[in-house]
């Protein structure tokens, strides 16, 4: 883990107008949108599954998972890959902006609704605004996720 006193660095996108971070740690890479094959009786936050260089790799809605409406696709949305111990998630993102790195975070506004903020390492203040840091084992370990990879298990088992 890194040092807390530390800068981060982040690899930030735009989601619903808003723009959202994880740590650069976790993103394995950044693609364009590729095809999406949905895949029926998965929780709606699974957008689908996509090809990656020959593996299946689950496509996570994120704006479902923070509470939000489903993402639109565009012509500017990409698939943020995160690496994780079983294997790799896709985030679809909106968009992609830029690096950035962060001397702090703050804790998560009290209002947020504590499904959402138990997903956020915190906020990040910037001359642009406020970047909510996503913590990714945390999206990787919601209810939603456990569900899907103990369906997984239990049909390669």
């Amino acid at each position: 883990m890194a040092d807390p006193g530390a800068p981060m660095r982040l690899v930030c996108f735009e989601l619903h107008q808003q723009e959202l971070a994880l740590p650069i740690g976790d993103v394995r890479e950044t693609l364009p949108l590729v095809p999406i094959t949905r895949v029926v009786l998965t929780p709606p936050c699974l957008a689908g599954v996509f090809s990656l260089r020959g593996d299946i790799v689950p496509a996570i809605d994120l704006g479902i998972l923070l509470g939000l409406p489903a993402t639109e696709i565009g012509d500017d949305s990409r698939i943020v890959v995160v690496e994780h111990a079983t294997g790799s998630v896709g985030i679809v993102v909106d968009r992609l902006r830029d690096l950035r790195t962060i001397d702090a975070l703050e804790p998560p506004p009290p209002s947020l609704p504590t499904a959402v903020a138990v997903l956020l390492k915190g906020v990040a203040s910037t001359p642009t605004g406020s970047v909510r840091v996503l913590d990714a084992n945390a999206i990787l370990n919601a209810e939603p996720m456990q569900m899907l990879r103990a369906h997984a298990e239990g049909r390669s088992a």
